[in-house]
């Protein structure tokens, strides 16, 4: 039986491609704060925030959707659905690519970058073959190969920092000094274009590099397969695409509902920096999201009762960890705040804000195995689809008055009631026995050392970091106290 255990060290694994790789596209934060201009990266924030919701289009659930029916006993051949899963997604992507490049002269001058439509035509290229990759590493999660899914991935984020750092540093001094070693292939006006240029070179490599995983099956297309297939993913769909406008939406909306329309890409830009600063929240769930999915689908397979207190002990570590991380990056947000620009300070409001709702949509995924399990993934639609208008109505109603502040409490309001609605539900439908009285002691407690800490602080930072790293040692031994001693909370019998 597949065990907690197991689920920790594949979650570390593949958190080195995914903590340590969002970490280091995550310093790129201070080259673009330095070098851009706050409008130039309220565009680069603006396309990106397009490009997440493309990419979850073009997947369509089909990554969930494969390892449901790869694990399906009524299908003996994975080999099958992996083959018609990437003949899917190789027809849509191609498709994708072609339209959008076509269109990029229209769709630039409707995203305020009309001087451009290269931007429109890269990041398509980028977004479409990201898409169709998206199956060969859900296949190896699924022939449990973490190793070789981290090597890739590393090698992706690897290529794409070392071009970034090539444009946007290396090129124009070497410009300066001597233009005929780089002519050929750089001009300086592109500026932001080169972030671009980068994904798209990264993500050919990649593709690149997975040819052994298209050959890896015989391949074998199946018509009903892919039917129901897609009938089970098309739920998903909806949930990834509310999913994901629920995390860009803000992003997409702010320059239509700022009144000040010459600042709002300004404005864009300090959130969209800010952001990047509670991207570490977001890469501990991802790391822990794709261990986690196979994780379930094969436990479910298990019989008796323990495969529930896996799901129990998984969702108390989960939490355990998130708000150690929360507790880290707050603790120590007068060194982390210099990864970017002072120009952008203005927007560390938002940082608790937006990390706790990180949270909160990290507790969502964990509850959703319920539904996911059951077939019934057309309850994690009306969550996201709730939770997507909770989303809209605190932005259209509070951005005009409240800037992007109200971006990151919309967010917080937004993945809180998911979360609740979820569990609530979840409870009638495929019963768990989450020890919610020990989540609550954990983020409870992790709240009020912060706030001890926010109480204590002396702007001294000689003083407050000591003070800091003793109280986040008091959380661990709090924990600690809790899980292996059991001195505040008994196990439940």
């Amino acid at each position: 039986m597949p065990s907690v255990k197991s689920l920790f060290k594949d979650t570390a694994i593949y958190g080195v491609s995914s903590i340590v790789g969002r970490f280091l596209n995550w310093c790129l934060v201070p080259m673009y704060t330095y070098c851009f201009a706050a409008a130039e990266y309220g565009i680069v924030t603006n396309i990106y925030a397009y490009v997440a919701l493309a990419l979850i289009i073009l997947t369509y659930g089909m990554e969930t959707g494969f390892f449901r029916f790869a694990n399906h006993d009524r299908w003996t051949s994975p080999g099958q659905v992996y083959t018609t899963a990437l003949s899917s997604l190789a027809v849509t992507s191609t498709v994708f690519i072609a339209a959008a490049c076509l269109l990029s002269p229209e769709i630039a001058r409707a995203l305020d970058c009309g001087a451009h439509p290269s931007y429109i035509s890269m990041m398509a290229v980028a977004v479409g073959l990201d898409a169709f990759t998206a199956i060969p590493f859900a296949y190896l999660r699924f022939r449990k190969r973490p190793v070789r899914f981290a090597t890739l991935k590393l090698i992706n984020i690897a290529l794409n920092i070392g071009l970034n750092l090539l444009f946007i540093l290396l090129c124009p001094v070497i410009w300066r000094e001597d233009p005929g070693w780089i002519a050929w292939f750089y001009q300086p006006d592109f500026g932001i274009g080169y972030i671009f240029l980068a994904n798209v070179i990264s993500s050919v490599v990649t593709l690149a590099l997975v040819v052994p995983e298209l050959h890896a099956e015989r391949w074998s297309f199946s018509s009903k397969l892919l039917g129901e297939m897609l009938r089970y993913s098309y739920p998903i769909l909806i949930i990834g695409i509310a999913g994901i406008m629920n995390q860009t939406i803000d992003k997409i909306l702010y320059p239509i509902l700022d009144p000040n329309k010459q600042d709002a890409m300004t404005q864009l830009g300090i959130y969209g920096a800010n952001y990047r600063i509670a991207i570490v929240m977001v890469m501990f769930i991802q790391a822990f999201r794709f261990a986690y999915e196979p994780f379930i689908f094969a436990q479910n397979r298990e019989k008796g009762a323990d495969k529930n207190q896996a799901y129990v002990k998984s969702m108390n570590w989960f939490v355990i960890f998130g708000m150690f991380i929360f507790l880290g990056v707050m603790f120590f947000l007068p060194i982390l705040k210099y990864f970017i620009s002072p120009a952008y300070f203005s927007g560390l409001r938002v940082v608790p804000i937006v990390m706790l709702a990180e949270l909160w949509f990290g507790i969502f995924f964990n509850l959703s195995l319920w539904y996911k399990l059951t077939d019934r993934t057309i309850w994690g639609t009306w969550f996201s689809l709730m939770g997507l208008a909770v989303t809209l109505i605190i932005n259209i109603a509070f951005v005009p008055v409240y800037g992007y502040m109200a971006c990151a409490w919309a967010a917080f309001c937004c993945y809180g009631f998911m979360m609740v609605a979820s569990y609530a539900v979840g409870r009638r439908k495929y019963p768990i026995p989450y020890d919610l009285r020990r989540l609550l002691f954990y983020v409870c407690a992790a709240l009020a050392l912060w706030g001890v800490s926010s109480l204590l602080t002396s702007g001294n930072n000689l003083i407050d970091l000591p003070l800091r790293t003793l109280l986040l040692a008091v959380y661990l031994g709090l924990i600690y106290l809790t899980e292996f001693r059991g001195l505040f909370l008994r196990p439940r019998s």
